[in-house]
């Protein structure tokens, strides 16, 4: 289980019990369809990775009010989530669909690159997108022109219990001094300051992510990310200087390279853990009956005057290249994210929306989200989705073995160097 695969985690999720009701006049309201598209074609197609039947039902239901109002046939081909993977390098190059689903930032940037996704920048320009997504524009644009729409993310943050912070007097942390000062809280009332599962290793990413976001802001990081930045820099040491001094102050849960994130989540839910380091996926680990008491708060600050940037790991959905009725897509693209009809496609997952107008979630979690959103500055996605897969895979395994050993910091980072300049042959 890697971020880069969080939609098969909620594959297993509970469905929403909010249903996606849309009337006839409601259809009709606000659609913005352009003759080109009518005159164009009376067919076009989408290829979905969707696991959760809930939300491909959502998004058939929208198809089909779509179809009413534009006299579009619109068929949908749902894939496997880990086929797709595979199958998507084959049909953009031969036999493209209109729309595809696939993964912002990173992972969008490669097909960009090969000239598979096409510039949908009109598209934003016609519908004001860019005054409503805010930081989250940043992953589904290259060299200034967008090529997608982001779709629903995981915010990531400190979790913890409301419960047990009432009970304890304690306030969430807003500088990593107080991170410190409740790990020593914490530690005296017999819980572990911060709940941390490395078995499946991508949880120790999103703490470099954290660390080096708030120490080196958004710029370097993506720097870092492109492989334009070494892992030698004298920038990244005071990132693992920091770290270090956590896991040195005990600060983490022992042995965490023996468990996973589920049993570090169970941690937090059964009060043996003061917060933990994850996204709104984090209530599957608590009972239901509980999951009111999760509370999320923004990593701290580590250097006093870095602007806020968060990792916001986004999906997303595209108009190929090759697409055949590109101006058909582009009009269903502008039905299907209106504030109202997005919404009912993330709200069965739980997913955070990039628009800033979309109705509120049931989710209190999403809510926090949405809210905690509005002061970023701007986003990366998070590490094995922000940079080239061969670099992902040495990084976690590098950041996990940093967690257990942090004396081995240089011999790590020599060996992430060294990587970086196999992959991006610098």
């Amino acid at each position: 289980m890697t971020p880069k695969d969080i939609t098969t985690l909620l594959k297993g999720a509970p469905a929403s019990r909010r249903h996606f009701l849309i009337g006839a006049g409601t259809a009709l309201a606000g659609i913005s369809l352009s003759a080109p598209a009518l005159a164009q074609s009376k067919e076009m197609t989408i290829i979905s990775n969707i696991g959760n039947a809930s939300q491909r039902e959502v998004l058939q239901r929208i198809a089909s009010e779509y179809e009413k109002v534009s006299g579009v046939k619109v068929t949908i081909n749902n894939m496997d989530h880990e086929a797709h993977k595979t199958a998507i390098r084959s049909y953009l190059v031969v036999g493209a669909p209109d729309i595809c689903f696939w993964f912002s930032g990173n992972r969008m940037k490669a097909f960009v690159k090969r000239g598979l996704f096409d510039d949908i920048s009109d598209l934003f320009e016609r519908e004001n997108y860019k005054a409503v997504l805010g930081p989250t524009l940043n992953a589904v644009t290259v060299d200034g022109k967008q090529y997608g729409l982001p779709l629903g993310g995981l915010l990531w943050g400190l979790f913890y219990r409301k419960d047990v912070f009432a009970e304890k007097g304690w306030s969430p942390p807003k500088t990593i001094n107080d991170l410190l000062g409740l790990g020593e809280q914490a530690k005296s009332a017999g819980m572990v300051p911060v709940s941390m599962g490395t078995k499946e290793m991508w949880p120790a990413a999103g703490w470099f992510d954290h660390m080096n976001l708030r120490i080196n802001g958004l710029e370097k990081h993506m720097a870092l990310m492109d492989g334009t930045m070494s892992y030698t820099d004298p920038a990244i040491l005071p990132v693992f200087d920091k770290w270090a001094e956590l896991i040195n102050a005990g600060m983490f849960s022992a042995n965490s390279t023996s468990s996973g994130w589920e049993q570090a989540s169970a941690a937090l839910a059964q009060k043996k853990a003061a917060m933990m380091d994850l996204a709104g996926f984090i209530k599957y680990g608590f009972p239901e009956g509980q999951q009111d008491q999760i509370a999320f708060t923004p990593f701290p600050q580590v250097v006093e005057g870095v602007a806020r940037y968060e990792d916001f790991a986004l999906n997303s959905i595209h108009v190929p290249k090759n697409a055949k009725n590109k101006e058909s897509a582009r009009d269903f693209l502008a039905y299907f994210y209106k504030p109202d009809n997005l919404s009912a496609f993330l709200e069965t997952e739980s997913a955070v929306p990039p628009r800033s107008d979309c109705p509120p979630s049931k989710d209190p979690l999403v809510n926090a989200a949405v809210e905690s959103l509005k002061t970023v500055e701007g986003s990366a996605q998070y590490y094995d989705r922000d940079t080239d897969p061969d670099m992902a895979q040495e990084g976690l395994k590098g950041f996990q073995e940093f967690m257990a050993k942090p004396d081995r910091r240089d011999q790590i980072l020599e060996r992430l160097e060294g990587t970086r300049k196999r992959i991006f042959k610098t």
